[in-house]
């Protein structure tokens, strides 16, 4: 009797541990090629008044229309979940208007330390959208410090229309990647 009861039930508990072991197998994998990568936007702040001797520069007319470009832009293309900026007028002026149309508040950060801000966009913000609004002098150098290979060489003084798309993989195997657009009047 036992032996009748056994026979019956091995073939169950076999099965059992099949189905088991490739559902395991197929969540490993399969969910890391689900998740989403995350993306962080990186411009330069728009378009500044010039005018000597001025600490702290607000943006032109043409400067807060390229901001109000970039949130058209950046809200066609989905959520982005977090704005940051250096503590200048011009870089909040910037990403104010994607902050106001999002709900969005702006965080600072220190352009000296883009080591850490790249930390906590990777801890933070995995798998989520961002923007980092920052300067000529420091959008490639935050394009690196998030591992990504800068896409173009240089960024010019006058150059106000990078759009820098970095690409961070859920899965730590694959490099980070970065990509130049343009938004905006088209850079003269």
């Amino acid at each position: 009797m036992k032996h009748l009861f056994f026979s019956r039930l091995l073939p169950v508990l076999w099965g059992s541990l099949w189905l088991l072991a490739g559902s395991c197998r197929s969540a490993g994998p399969a969910a890391a090629a689900a998740a989403p990568d995350t993306v962080v936007y990186v411009v330069r702040h728009a378009e500044k008044d010039l005018t000597p001797g001025l600490p702290d520069p607000a943006l032109t007319v043409a400067g807060r229309q390229r901001a109000q470009a970039l949130q058209v832009r950046l809200t066609k293309r989905g959520g982005v979940q977090a704005a940051f900026s250096t503590n200048t007028a011009r870089t909040r002026a910037t990403a104010q208007p994607l902050a106001e149309a999002r709900q969005l508040p702006v965080h600072l950060y220190d352009a000296r330390q883009l080591p850490a801000l790249a930390a906590r966009l990777r801890r933070e913000y995995r798998g989520q959208t961002v923007l980092v609004v920052g300067h000529s002098n420091t959008i490639l150098e935050t394009v690196e410090a998030l591992g990504a290979a800068r896409p173009v060489p240089t960024v010019a003084d006058e150059a106000y229309d990078y759009l820098l798309e970095v690409r961070i993989p859920q899965d730590s195997t694959r490099a980070a990647t970065a990509t130049a657009g343009h938004y905006g009047a088209v850079h003269r």
